[in-house]
């Protein structure tokens, strides 16, 4: 069976493989406007020092997508992807540099207060959540606006829905708040939960922010109970 039969007229398949109107883009620039002041927030032993720059291009960027496409997400276009994977890689950027900065002032002790060091850390693994959904949300069966389209069958990442019988004839599909849960529980438990990533690059990138998630909140957690004593 080809990606085209399942859009067959008379073709039984699940509604979250169907076309469909697509989602709605501000959610997607609300957790974008939060990680930008996130990253406005942090002291500058924490960030590079162009950030204020770069904190303008992400507005920019989120600006423009908003303005191109400020309904729903409803076809798959390449300006807007573009833009959004121009956003995303900016932001990453951005998080993984100052989650190295502060690896840094975690070794050589610059960071006295724990208060300070748990919502610097906080504030990185916050970020960390947000800028991985965002990646989940972009390259899952190509992207929303190929999900609205209905133009890739095989999902990179099984929901709980996709395997219970009694969701397959129920209108549900993936939307951007749960790949911010399959982020936030990867990133709290260091491992998937209940969606599994299906996809060679969905097991990377799990694995990848498992990975900078252990290393931020390990150290930082040992950091803050060392000042405390």
């Amino acid at each position: 069976m080809t990606p085209a039969d399942y859009n067959l007229p008379g073709k039984h398949h699940p509604h979250w493989r169907s076309p469909h109107h697509g989602e709605q883009r501000w959610p997607i620039t609300f957790v974008v406007a939060i990680v930008i002041i996130l990253q406005l927030l942090l002291p500058k032993s924490l960030s590079l020092r162009i950030q204020i720059y770069i904190c303008a291009i992400e507005f920019i960027l989120a600006l423009a997508l908003l303005i191109a496409n400020p309904g729903r997400i409803s076809k798959h276009r390449k300006e807007t992807r573009i833009l959004g994977l121009s956003l995303l890689f900016v932001m990453s950027a951005s998080n993984i540099a100052s989650a190295v900065q502060l690896v840094q002032r975690l070794i050589d002790g610059t960071i006295k207060s724990p208060v300070q060091l748990l919502a610097f850390g906080g504030s990185i693994w916050l970020t960390n959540v947000v800028v991985f959904s965002l990646w989940y949300w972009e390259f899952d069966r190509q992207g929303p606006g190929a999900r609205a389209e209905g133009i890739d069958p095989y999902p990179d990442f099984l929901f709980p829905q996709m395997s219970n019988p009694e969701f397959s004839t129920k209108e549900w599909r993936p939307h951007y708040y749960d790949y911010l849960y399959t982020s936030f529980t990867n990133a709290s438990a260091f491992s998937p939960t209940d969606v599994l990533p299906l996809s060679r690059w969905a097991k990377l990138t799990m694995m990848a922010q498992s990975a900078i998630s252990l290393i931020t909140v390990g150290l930082v957690i040992a950091r803050a109970v060392n000042i405390l004593h």
